[in-house]
């Protein structure tokens, strides 16, 4: 603003002093043009009495000498007879010349010429005298241009002074007026007392900031909602425009172990330089939605990445990285449980079928028949056994975490399920004992029973001849601890944390001669979780197994 007051001001000052001087040259050369003019007519009407009276003779150097004009005398012919300044012999004819033709015609004539070359202008007046002569008087001067030239220096010396000064009164007035501007409260605009022509545009400003204000509001409302909902998201969240990273949830920051600063407005390569999540994002840019897999860090990840279209134009792309180990897990987990399924029921139904058909067929000797029927009939225990075992893990894996519970007493459960094991601890010479005093916690009394009747009955069916079972029951502070302790075969280390999937056996032979279906464990797994009970397992082979439950 300074500037364009400064440049205007100089160039307006500067066009009125150039303007103002040419103005008062034309003013000044026509009022001396003028004067000049007269002097000449005056100066011929002298000489023509000079002449009238004294003659010829009146003209003579001393003339000449005492006038600044050129006086010339013509005879009727246009021959020069007398010129104040050239020999009138070498001159040539001025019959022709313009001022000579009108003084012969109407007594008298004037005319003016500029030299181009000297910048000069030259009038010329002729009078006719009473003998018929013609006096022509001449002055010359500078022609207005010439006379312009020569105030030349003058203006520009004035223009720098006028140019200086301008510089410092626009200065201090753009000061004044700028500084009031400067110091305009915008957050209360229409509070200021400043010129009244800024008025409108303080009231604009005023409605601008209050929509702004509101906009802002609004702005921050929506972007804490965004925080609130990516931040608290568990899985990665990266959003991108067609160039590169605009922000990352906490999830995607912890996941990949960047901080954010590092990435924003920067490619996706700073990311990871994982090839998959390159990919996901070239094909989401190119408007192409992509969905894969990958594996980082011993888990599985799945990469779903969208173009976002805005005008019917891509602005960019949203990455999702979803942590689906868990559920490749629980897929894996339910592929093999339908192989495990497929192959322990398809053993004890070839069993069946096989002894079946032997008997159909008069294969087996009458005597022999009963020992037949009775494997048949262990086989489809066994067969029976197995079923039930899948239906309640079924009926577990579909209990909502919601059941109704109710007060179970774990030492009323657990008489109950020692009575139940003292015929089979009997057989093999197991002492089976119970100490602890009574301890109730809410849950699903069935699904209690299974819990502790299968780590009981695995502590009978892999103990040794003649060992021993100990179930204990007691309270640490807030926590009820119920453990079962055997003498039995013991779990080697690296098996331990399989156990308890489905299906699996430590020693397979054993536990199909047991009647085992390898699916307790999974109930007991399946009903702690129902029940938030912690499972901890201390075991050596060869000198038993301790499982303690954390109630």
């Amino acid at each position: 603003m300074r500037q364009k007051i400064l440049k205007n001001v100089t160039l307006t000052v500067s066009l009125a002093v150039v303007l103002a001087f040419i103005l008062i040259e034309l003013v000044s050369y026509r009022q001396f043009y003028a004067n000049m003019q007269g002097e000449v007519r005056n100066e011929a009407a002298y000489v023509q009495i000079g002449l009238n009276e004294v003659g010829e003779g009146f003209l003579d150097q001393s003339v000449a000498d005492i006038t600044n004009s050129r006086i010339t005398l013509i005879d009727a012919d246009g021959k020069v007879l007398w010129d104040s300044v050239e020999d009138a012999s070498e001159m040539e004819n001025h019959r022709n010349r313009p001022e000579v033709v009108q003084a012969m015609e109407h007594g008298s004539g004037e005319s003016s010429r500029v030299s181009a070359t000297l910048g000069e202008s030259t009038y010329y007046y002729a009078l006719r005298m009473e003998d018929g002569h013609i006096l022509r008087i001449a002055n010359t001067v500078s022609s207005v241009f010439g006379t312009m030239l020569s105030g030349f220096t003058m203006i520009i010396i004035i223009l720098i002074l006028v140019i200086v000064l301008s510089v410092f009164v626009t200065h201090a007035m753009t000061k004044r007026l700028v500084d009031p501007i400067n110091k305009l409260n915008l957050e209360h605009p229409e509070d200021n007392e400043i010129y009244e022509e800024l008025a409108p545009l303080l009231r604009r400003i005023e409605k601008q900031n209050e929509v702004i204000s509101e906009q802002v509001v609004s702005l921050k409302s929506a972007h804490q909602e965004y925080l609130a909902i990516t931040d608290n998201m568990k899985d990665g969240l990266i959003v991108t425009n067609r160039t590169s990273v605009l922000s990352l949830n906490k999830a995607a920051l912890k996941l990949f172990r960047i901080q954010l600063k590092e990435v924003v407005n920067k490619n996706i390569l700073t990311v990871s330089r994982l090839p998959e999540l390159k990919e996901a994002w070239d094909q989401a840019v190119a408007g192409k939605p992509f969905e894969r897999n990958l594996q980082m860090e011993q888990r599985v990840y799945q990469i779903l990445a969208n173009p976002v279209v805005f005008d019917g134009e891509i602005q960019g792309a949203v990455m999702f990285i979803l942590d689906v180990t868990q559920k490749e897990r629980a897929d894996q987990m339910r592929r093999e449980f339908s192989a495990n399924v497929s192959h322990e029921l398809k053993t004890p139904l070839m069993s069946i079928s096989g002894y079946a058909e032997l008997i159909q067929n008069n294969m087996v000797r009458k005597e022999d028949i009963a020992e037949f029927a009775g494997r048949i009939h262990s086989e489809a225990n066994r067969l029976t056994t197995l079923v039930q075992d899948i239906i309640k893990l079924s009926q577990l894996d579909e209990m909502p975490q919601s059941t109704q519970m109710e007060d179970v007493d774990l030492y009323t459960l657990s008489q109950e399920i020692v009575s139940g094991l003292l015929m089979a601890a009997r057989n093999k010479g197991i002492k089976i004992g119970l100490s602890g005093e009574s301890a109730v916690v809410p849950g699903v009394r069935q699904v209690l029973y299974e819990m502790l009747y299968n780590l009981c009955d695995n502590a009978v069916q892999y103990n040794q001849e003649g060992g021993s079972v100990s179930i204990e029951l007691k309270q640490e502070g807030q926590e009820i601890l119920w453990s079962v302790t055997d003498t039995g075969i013991g779990i080697p280390a690296e098996e331990q944390e399989r156990i308890f999937e489905r299906f699996y056996r430590v020693d397979k032979s054993h536990s199909r001669a047991s009647g085992g279906t390898g699916l307790g464990l999974s109930i007991v797994k399946h009903g702690a979780m129902l029940h938030h009970v912690k499972i901890d397992m201390d075991s050596e082979v060869g000198k038993g197994t301790t499982i303690l439950l954390h109630f």
